[in-house]
């Protein structure tokens, strides 16, 4: 389901608007920083799973940029 930018042009956008990031997301917020797509892997783990992952532990992340980019890797993992 892999559309829109390379997720490491992702990951550093985050860095730049989430001052302080959650400890939960920080690994896979690092994983998305090497990686272009969900269909890439990260050791044993799918893009697709390290994005999931995140988002799950990004809800304290807030603002426009946020809801932009949260529906940006949704719409990557198809999710809705």
């Amino acid at each position: 389901m892999e559309t829109g930018r390379p997720l490491y042009i992702i990951a550093n956008e985050i860095r730049q608007d989430w001052k302080t990031v959650n400890y939960g997301a920080v690994p896979y917020l690092d994983a998305m920083g090497s990686l272009t797509s969900t269909s890439d892997n990260y050791g044993m783990d799918t893009g697709d799973y390290i994005v999931r992952y995140f988002l799950s532990n990004a809800n304290t992340w807030r603002g426009e940029t946020a809801k932009r980019v949260k529906a940006e890797l949704k719409k990557m993992v198809g999710l809705k």
